[in-house]
């Protein structure tokens, strides 16, 4: 759920609370609640806090997200180490923490594309997270090594639509098909950079409670998992909006 719909969520029980007290309030003002209006008051949240736990909770966790966010915003958006796609001047960003052997994040891809083709505007940060094991690490180093030839984005396309079976043999071929210099490849991967940049990522990963692969950063919102691009596209308008 996100925070505009919490946020909603969160005045509807306001207003719940306004109408149940109405009659309280009616009388005359005192300086302070009596003890039974107090107590009908506090009975009223606790009755909706004991029928309705979950919303709590989601309140509190989109919170703690938002802070989150603000907390690591300029690793986030501001990494000098991060490959940019779409607009790199654009006006919202989105960030993606993608593991190359996630067939979830591979699903996504062409509606990615599609959103970056309708909207010029969006800027997209790429966070490698190779959480899915070596040969994701491996492939994720592959990439690094390629952005010092130019051809980040090259390689990155080639393996988001490569599939089957991944491992180093077949990454190697790909970077190959993709036109990278692959003796290089395996020379700069060795980069201690390049193993500090996933380092940095997977420690960001954690501190925003990021488990799993995709996840999407949008403005103040968080979004695990493989999601309809029109919730993206709602994401980046609520962002624009300054939401």
């Amino acid at each position: 759920m996100n925070l505009s719909r919490l946020f909603r969520l969160a005045l509807g029980v306001m207003l719940l609370f306004a109408a149940l007290t109405a009659p309280l309030l009616a009388a005359p003002p005192t300086p302070t609640p009596t003890p039974e209006q107090r107590e009908m008051i506090e009975g009223v949240i606790r009755d909706f806090i004991r029928k309705n736990p979950d919303f709590v909770i989601e309140i509190y966790q989109a919170e703690q997200t938002r802070r989150n966010i603000s907390a690591h915003k300029a690793e986030l958006l501001d990494s000098p180490t991060d490959q940019v796609g779409g607009n790199p001047s654009g006006d919202v960003t989105v960030v993606e923490f993608f593991d190359y052997r996630c067939p979830y994040c591979k699903q996504m891809e062409p509606g990615i594309a599609k959103l970056l083709k309708d909207d010029p505007k969006i800027r997209f940060v790429h966070k490698e997270l190779p959480v899915l094991g070596p040969d994701s690490i491996f492939a994720s180093k592959v990439a690094l090594a390629a952005a010092k030839q130019g051809k980040y984005e090259a390689f990155r396309a080639a393996m988001m639509t490569t599939r089957g079976s991944i491992n180093q043999d077949v990454i190697l071929k790909v970077a190959d098909r993709a036109g990278l210099d692959v003796t290089r490849i395996k020379a700069d991967m060795a980069d201690p950079e390049i193993d500090a940049i996933i380092q940095k990522n997977l420690r960001l990963a954690e501190a925003l409670d990021i488990n799993g692969t995709p996840a999407f950063v949008v403005g103040n919102s968080l979004t695990p998992g493989a999601v309809e691009i029109d919730t993206l596209k709602r994401l980046v308008a609520q962002a624009r909006a300054g939401g």
